[in-house]
């Protein structure tokens, strides 16, 4: 049996005034997801334990299959192990986004989606001028970069995700706490530093948001996990264009898979990803996670119809590919569609209500919802109050 995880990033949603009080799954065309689940099984999945924040660290955490209560411990640590910054006793990483405030406010949380190459010359203009303080910086992808001190108390430190307070004043914000004064140094010294930089100053000629200044937040310390080989038998494979999802395979000791063209935005390689994953598969891969991160950016956006062309992207994008591919294969397949968290587009961030799921298995069993949404998957009454347990299930009942 071959094994394939969709995983479209904050998928899920709550109803919505302007579809006639539909979510955009409800709405999307996805005649393929709708397949999955009409010729297989669904249900709900709790990705997101009482107490955690929801964030992809957590969910992901859970779809992989590993328990966030026994395993978590910051964002940022994730995101350094697919970076390969390898924290020491004692080190503290902090997500580190360059964004977009105004007067103020919030107003994007990725400063319009900076690309990566503009992102890295100002975090290298942040290590320039700061480089005497007792922080290190590491350019990521797009807007999301790292920040590592060496020791003090900043795991306690509290830091609020840019995500959750978009439209919002920062001034109630702001780090708190232990630690905090260094962080609010390091963040005000940053809007002077990015103020008149060239790619700035490009950018708001091009008529696009400038990087104001940073923001820290999802810190943690070093974190491991069992590989995923000796915890489910399987050799295992991972796709994804953003960092916490790439950290949490590396740190399963699972191949990380690279695909040209993947960029975690609307624009991405959605049918490279599925080629990526069913040639995997014919290598000797027993399970590839396909991570997709643009239905959770709509999300974030606001913007109903960005979501619902997303979801529209997957479907006819990849997992028709995806299911093409598999049945070419000529061997039996289960494919598994969950998404790691809820993104609300009214609220435009994340809720830690349960998920729904759908999983196909060759010759596998079969209930009776026929389409992936949230109304329709209702009427499933298999339910996992630990979202981490879906993957055992998942592999099991195949």
């Amino acid at each position: 049996m071959k094994y394939v995880v969709v995983l479209p990033d904050g998928v899920a949603d709550s109803p919505i005034t302007e579809l006639g009080h539909k979510t955009p799954l409800e709405v999307a065309r996805h005649p393929n997801m709708d397949w999955i689940a009409r010729e297989g099984i669904t249900g709900w999945a709790q990705t997101i334990p009482d107490g955690f924040a929801p964030g992809s660290d957590v969910g992901c955490m859970s779809v992989f299959g590993y328990d966030p209560r026994r395993y978590h411990t910051g964002r940022a640590p994730i995101e350094a192990a697919a970076q390969g910054v390898r924290l020491a006793p004692g080190q503290v990483a902090f997500r580190c986004n360059t964004l977009t405030v105004l007067d103020g406010k919030m107003v994007d949380h990725s400063a319009d989606h900076i690309t990566t190459e503009e992102s890295r010359q100002l975090i290298e203009a942040l290590s320039s001028r700061l480089g005497a303080e007792p922080i290190r910086y590491y350019p990521g992808v797009s807007y999301r970069h790292l920040a590592v001190i060496d020791s003090g108390p900043y795991t306690q430190t509290t830091c609020t995700p840019p995500h959750d307070i978009l439209g919002q004043p920062i001034a109630l914000h702001l780090p708190s706490g232990p630690g905090a004064e260094l962080l609010r140094r390091h963040m005000e010294s940053s809007v002077e530093i990015l103020n008149d930089h060239p790619v700035n100053r490009a950018r708001l000629a091009a008529g696009q948001q400038p990087a104001t200044m940073i923001w820290f937040w999802g810190q943690g310390s070093a974190v491991s996990l069992p590989p995923f080989r000796e915890v489910y038998g399987h050799r295992a494979a991972c796709i994804s264009a953003v960092d916490i999802v790439r950290g949490i395979g590396r740190l399963a000791d699972m191949e990380i898979l690279q695909v040209a063209g993947i960029t975690g935005y609307f624009d991405t390689n959605y049918e490279g990803k599925a080629d990526a994953a069913v040639k995997a598969l014919a290598d000797g891969s027993d399970v590839v996670i396909v991570h997709v991160e643009s239905t959770d950016e709509a999300g974030h956006m606001g913007d109903v119809q960005k979501k619902i062309q997303a979801i529209e992207d997957v479907d006819r994008r990849l997992v028709s590919r995806l299911l093409d591919g598999l049945r070419r294969l000529g061997e039996p397949f289960a494919v598994l569609i969950v998404p790691d968290h809820p993104t609300s587009t009214k609220l435009r961030t994340h809720v830690a209500e349960p998920v729904p799921f759908a999983f196909y298995a060759t010759d596998g069993a079969k209930d009776e919802v026929t389409s992936y949404n949230e109304v329709a998957v209702k009427r499933s009454s298999r339910q996992f109050r630990e979202g981490f347990e879906l993957m055992s299930f998942f592999l099991g009942s195949s």
